[in-house]
């Protein structure tokens, strides 16, 4: 997913909720004629779905969607919230009941209106387990969602708690307090869809109609994406270009050394070979910036020796203390990332370098053998331990060198697992048929630490469901988590948050190994670069010189 910034929480105890209203719109040229017209040509990677909001969950697809859709609200820089098609949203009743009202004068790219039924219909699709899409679980405080989990439901059957008041008007009813709605209201599941997109899914995913800053024009698989500026948005991006080409790559590196041949204008993935050069190529404009992600690694507890018992964590623990984070982001990451102390980034109110059990986070070869030697006594261990990556992204050389340390300290047999792209490897992961640990990570849609805990760790979002793609499954973290979303005011909240992370830290579901910078290169033709909240390229900024 696109990297994104995490601020506080709104109070799950105020009695209403106001956002600030949006900008107005502008339109020029949709020209996509690269010769003659401001058209940005940009990393990509191939989309592992067809281009649904709800179902888009990595970074291929979430960087062309950002662009393609608007929601009720959008984010800025420093992750404060301001409405954009949303009028306002008020929140009653503890944090259970909503109210949307939307602006008028809002269309999708095909000329019809986008209106309270555009999206309520869309919540209601992609919370239908019937239709398979990897955010439901963005929906699972509102009723009604738990019927919609069940393996004979209606694909047409909707969420009980939404209501179209009128074409403008939305009714919210929540089963729990979720001081978190109007916050992750603006994420890629909670997009407007028109009436094309159930009509023909399968067509609309290769073709899709939206009403954000740009406007789709062509997918040449694992070739390009195309859109140009949409003349009738009226929010908040106003695109400064006059549209994007999203030039898919199977090797960062061929990007780059693309990039300094002038046959490309922007990536946001630096090759690892080229993170000790970068920063002083003067052939170039670089960045180097604080930024939102975070980069682990999830040993799926299906995995013989590694369930959720005694054993299991024993292992996940001496493994993650076999690693040492700081030598590595020093010889590998070369100042562009800071090793974890915790599951979320710097920057959230929640971070905390003092939580209880981080020490399992610290290298410490000797521990690690201690541990994992009182595993062995519970189930002597058998077999290789492999880290699986996708080749056609930047891991390799982190997945090697992490293995090495645990090859080296538990004495193992560990190696690193490369498969050849991107989709081949989110299928895997997506479908649950990995069988080894993987690389993962997280860039958050929404400024609310809720993204980056529950839609990772909580029992909500197992499944296939959401992100939490190694089904771990804690009954104590998930009360934890429903205690933060209740909390009055942020500060408790974030207390909450903490506890969690203190379960999280004993059952290590995935490993925290890096927090990642915004770094990124363009010719110097382009200016105005500029990251999000968590530290994502904000794509309608860029403009060229003529």
């Amino acid at each position: 997913m696109n990297t994104r910034h995490v601020t506080s929480l709104v109070a799950a105890g105020a009695a209403i909720v106001m956002l600030l209203s949006g900008c107005g719109s502008t339109g020029t040229s949709n020209s996509s004629n690269a010769s003659d017209s401001n058209i940005i040509s940009v990393y990509g990677s191939e989309p592992a779905h067809p281009l649904f909001p709800g179902n888009t969950t990595e970074a291929g697809g979430g960087k062309v969607v950002d662009q393609l859709f608007a929601g009720l609200v959008t984010y800025d820089a420093k992750g404060g919230i301001h409405n954009e098609v949303a009028d306002s949203i008020t929140s009653s009743d503890n944090a259970t009941h909503y109210v949307i009202k939307l602006k008028s004068g809002w269309k999708f790219t095909d000329g019809t209106p986008v209106t309270a039924h555009s999206f309520v219909n869309a919540w209601n699709y992609t919370a239908n387990s019937a239709n398979k899409q990897a955010s439901a679980s963005f929906f699972s405080t509102i009723e009604g969602y738990d019927d919609l989990q069940k393996p004979d439901v209606d694909p047409k059957a909707t969420l009980s708690g939404l209501t179209v008041v009128d074409d403008n008007t939305i009714d919210v009813k929540l089963s729990q307090p979720d001081s978190a709605f109007p916050v992750k209201a603006g994420s890629h599941a909670y997009m407007p869809l028109p009436e094309s997109a159930f009509k023909d899914p399968k067509k609309f995913g290769q073709h899709p109609v939206s009403n954000g800053p740009y406007k789709f024009v062509s997918w040449q698989h694992n070739h390009s994406i195309e859109m140009v500026k949409n003349p009738d948005y009226k929010g908040n991006r106003v695109a400064k270009n006059d549209g994007l080409n999203f030039k898919i790559y199977t090797s960062p590196d061929s990007a780059y050394a693309d990039l300094r041949g002038g046959n490309l204008d922007f990536t946001n993935t630096i090759p690892d070979t080229a993170l000790t050069s970068f920063q002083s190529d003067k052939s170039l404009k670089v960045y180097n910036e604080p930024g939102g992600n975070t980069l682990t690694f999830t040993i799926p507890e299906w995995l013989e020796h590694f369930g959720q018992n005694e054993e299991g964590n024993l292992r996940r623990q001496a493994i993650s203390m076999s690693i040492d984070r700081k030598t590595v982001a020093e010889k590998i990451f070369h100042g562009t990332a800071t090793p974890a102390v915790d599951f979320l980034a710097a920057p959230i109110s929640a971070y905390s370098k003092e939580l209880k059990g981080n020490e399992v986070l610290k290298y410490n070869p000797s521990k690690a053998k201690e541990l994992w030697a009182k595993a062995n006594a519970i189930s002597p261990w058998s077999g290789e331990f492999g880290i699986a990556y996708n080749a056609d992204g930047t891991a390799k050389n982190w997945v090697e060198a992490i293995c090495n340390y645990i090859k080296n300290t538990l004495d193992i047999d560990a190696k690193s697992i490369p498969m050849s792209t991107s989709d081949e490897f989110l299928s895997n992961v997506d479908s649950g048929k990995m069988t080894s640990a993987y690389r993962s990570g997280w860039g958050p849609d929404y400024p609310s630490a809720d993204n980056y805990l529950v839609q990772l760790y909580d029992s909500s979002s197992a499944d296939g469901k959401g992100g939490n793609s190694g089904n771990y499954k804690n009954p104590e973290f998930d009360a934890m988590m429903d205690k933060a979303l209740s909390a009055p005011s942020t500060e408790e909240a974030d207390k909450y948050y903490q506890q969690g992370e203190e379960i999280l830290l004993q059952d290590l579901p995935a490993i925290p190994l890096w927090n990642q910078n915004a770094t990124a290169a363009s010719t110097s033709a382009i200016s105005g670069v500029a990251f999000d909240y968590g530290g994502g390229p904000v794509f309608t900024a860029l403009t060229k010189k003529q």
